[in-house]
């Protein structure tokens, strides 16, 4: 009889101790480990009034958690392109004297459409469509 007592004392403190050990490490996992959030998915935005951005300039502009080059031709024409290079995702920049999108970072050279003219990138910048709507320039996702 004695050796049930102390089987059934010892499975009570055994579970116990299990909960009491859950009871801690749960709250240090969840801060440890935060829920994911899902971010909204951005698929257009007004990048500003047409006069803001001057003949042969650019600007980048975050699309959501992705950085655009919006740049302006001489023509008055705009361009939307990714602003994170093909090669090893450095940022780029216009060139506003040579009308090209420069990388840095290993010398690579986009032209206004995207396309890699020279350096490492392996592939062009991905597009995204510009409307001038109301005198607002408006950026949106190139769909596939």
């Amino acid at each position: 009889m004695k050796s049930n007592r102390r089987s059934f004392i010892n499975l009570l403190l055994g579970v116990g101790s299990i909960g009491a050990l859950a009871a801690t490490l749960y709250p240090i996992l969840s801060y440890l480990i935060p829920p994911k959030i899902r971010e909204p998915k951005v698929t257009a935005l007004k990048a500003g009034k047409v006069d803001d951005l001057k003949l042969n300039s650019a600007k980048i502009i975050r699309f959501g958690r992705v950085p655009v080059i919006l740049i302006r031709a001489d023509s008055g024409q705009y361009f939307a392109l990714s602003a994170t290079c093909t090669h090893l995702e450095c940022i780029v920049q216009y060139e506003s004297s040579r009308k090209q999108i420069i990388c840095a970072c290993h010398n690579g050279v986009y032209d206004l459409s995207g396309r890699n003219v020279s350096g490492p990138p392996p592939r062009p910048l991905d597009e995204y469509l510009v409307h001038v709507i109301d005198n607002e320039v408006i950026i949106a996702e190139r769909k596939v």
